[in-house]
């Protein structure tokens, strides 16, 4: 904690979390097992988070694309995700989190959905601190849905060429009113953004690491903040230009 620059902290980290199934194997154990111990990273991480003084945290819980994955793995996530909201949700209310998801979670089953819904409602008054949950959650459907959204108020008549902005583009997301992430971090040595956030992350830091998510706790997660804090952030401009505005 003493190496991190508490005036210059990410404000919103996005964390890909990769590796359950990797780390599952290297200790001879099933994938619902890793999962499991994930879910420990999930509320390590949570907590350093809120402790840190991080401002938003979205965790890429679930993609579109895992419905493929076994149907009994799929069960056991939901069933996680069911058990983590369960005994999370008075942990939120005492560190004052909200909780917020991004994705078409209504392809979720209803329990799961009924939880969501009751612990997003729960906390919503919280301020320190927004946990967000991408579940069922893809980009290029994301991003889809916000073209469609502008062509349906074309075609009504509402908006013109004009009209068609970033702004208003981004209101059609599903992170709309949230800013985008300032770091992302995905464990596990994999070096892709598997259809995340692709619209989100347009001035990104990016920070990769072959800690497998089981393993990733609040230590490694100081040491990505000190990275990022190491970069110089132009967002196109020149570092000359970047340091007159400072």
């Amino acid at each position: 904690m003493d190496q991190l620059d508490k005036t210059n902290l990410p404000r919103h980290i996005a964390i890909i979390m990769d590796g359950n199934g990797r780390w599952a194997q290297n200790h001879s154990l099933g994938r619902i097992a890793g999962h499991r111990k994930g879910a420990e990273s999930v509320r390590n991480i949570v907590e350093a988070c809120r402790k840190i003084g991080i401002s938003y945290l979205t965790l890429y819980a679930f993609s579109s694309e895992n419905w493929s994955r076994p149907e009994r793995e799929v069960r056991a996530l939901m069933t996680l995700l069911e058990r983590y909201l369960k005994s999370e949700v008075k942990v939120m209310m005492k560190n004052n989190i909200r909780l917020l998801t991004i994705g078409d979670t209504g392809a979720l089953p209803e329990k799961v959905r009924t939880i969501l819904r009751d612990t997003i409602g729960q906390t919503a008054g919280n301020t320190a601190m927004t946990l967000i949950l991408a579940l069922n959650y893809g980009s290029h459907d994301e991003i889809l849905g916000a073209v469609r959204k502008m062509v349906d108020e074309a075609r009504q008549g509402n908006i013109g060429a004009a009209d068609v902005t970033l702004e208003r583009f981004a209101d059609g997301l599903f992170t709309r009113g949230i800013p985008d992430p300032d770091l992302l971090i995905r464990t596990s040595g994999e070096y892709r953004l598997s259809n995340f956030l692709l619209w989100q992350m347009a001035y990104t830091e990016f920070y990769f690491t072959d800690i497998l998510w089981p393993d990733f706790r609040e230590k490694q997660l100081i040491e990505a903040i000190v990275e990022y804090q190491r970069r110089e952030r132009r967002f196109g401009l020149t570092s000359d230009q970047v340091q007159r505005k400072a």
